[in-house]
């Protein structure tokens, strides 16, 4: 039994000295306020860096079927009264989407961006698609030429020409924020002064090449924000001057699921985006416009968060404290040395 309990001793890793043969320094006191301090750091660090999570993607093919695309809107067009600024929605069968649920808001500013009046859309535009294909122009102009010929101005008309007129001088504009619901199939939306009469257009701007819609995106998304997304049209400036012209953006949705920590499921999509303009002078019959022309990716990415686990955790830590350990007291070693060789110095140079 006697010997059992030394072979047990004898493979103890950790030996103590007696009490009265440690030897505290100052040199020691230092270093270990040293390396409590750089432990406790590295431990609240390490700490954080357990209870952060971190993202995965992953991909699979898009099954989604028969659900609605929202579009969330919200920008300023700085140099287009209200009224004359409508919102127009087509899928790719040609088919206006016209949703009671749609919410479009209209703000009128002044020439300082304040507001000074707000207006209701219950519903878009509805226009035939050949008045409103964004490469068929020449088909509105050719159907609004035909409407002059059996429409006179009416008083309303008259009425609306002067307040546009006026609203021009005072330069006017519009912010057009809301939320569009649309089929999930490729489509287009745009902003445009295609809901006037051609005729009272003309009297309004006297040309096409004077309708100035210089914008501003202040958000545009299609679907809820997750943590870390970052969708490229935001804060978007396209200011004309002395110019105008169409703008086309052509947007790629791709679905997306975020997936919380807390197992909780974000449905939303991510989208990228390639932008062309394209110039109108005065003998142009097309009217400006601006046009956000989306289709789907047939890819779906998922984003999970994860955390790490506590065994990593644990392995960290001791890995860092310990090797912080490790290294103070080598460096207390090292210093006690030095100063007890330059001790030593010291007292033969006293001696001699």
């Amino acid at each position: 039994m006697g010997n059992l309990k030394q072979t047990l001793k004898s493979l103890d890793a950790f030996p103590r000295a007696e009490e009265h043969l440690l030897q505290k320094t100052k040199s020691g006191a230092l270093v270990s306020i040293v390396g409590l301090a750089i432990m406790a750091t590295l431990f609240v660090h390490e700490l954080t860096y357990y209870l952060s999570t971190y993202t995965v993607h992953q991909m699979a093919v898009d099954l989604q079927r028969g659900e609605t695309l929202p579009i969330h809107i919200n920008m300023t067009f700085p140099s287009l009264p209200c009224d004359v600024l409508s919102v127009d929605a087509i899928d790719m069968s040609g088919k206006h989407e016209v949703d009671l649920d749609t919410n479009i808001w209209k703000l009128r500013l002044n020439n300082e961006g304040r507001i000074i009046g707000t207006e209701y859309l219950s519903d878009l535009v509805e226009k035939e698609h050949t008045a409103h294909g964004h490469d068929d122009h020449k088909d509105h102009q050719e159907e609004a030429d035909h409407k002059v010929k059996h429409h006179s101005l009416d008083e309303e008309a008259e009425n609306m020409i002067k307040k546009v007129k006026h609203a021009l001088e005072n330069g006017e504009g519009c912010r057009v924020y809301g939320v569009l619901d649309v089929q999930r199939v490729a489509g287009n939306f745009h902003m445009s002064v295609h809901g006037l009469n051609i005729f009272v257009a003309q009297m309004i701007f006297e040309s096409s090449s004077r309708v100035n819609v210089s914008h501003i995106i202040h958000d545009l998304s299609f679907g809820p924000k997750y943590p870390g997304i970052h969708n490229p049209l935001d804060d978007t400036s396209r200011i004309l001057r002395g110019a105008s012209g169409t703008f086309k953006y052509y947007i790629k949705i791709v679905p997306t699921e975020y997936k919380y920590i807390s197992k909780e499921v974000l449905p939303t999509n991510q989208f990228s985006v390639t932008e062309y303009f394209s110039p109108i002078n005065e003998f142009d019959r097309a009217w400006p416009a601006v046009y956000f022309l989306y289709d789907l990716s047939p890819i779906t990415v998922t984003i999970r968060e994860e955390r790490r686990s506590f065994l990593h955790f644990i392995t960290r830590l001791c890995a860092v404290l310990g090797g912080t350990f490790a290294l103070t007291g080598m460096l207390d070693r090292w210093m006690y040395r030095l100063v007890e060789a330059l001790t030593k110095r010291d007292a033969r140079r006293i001696v001699r």
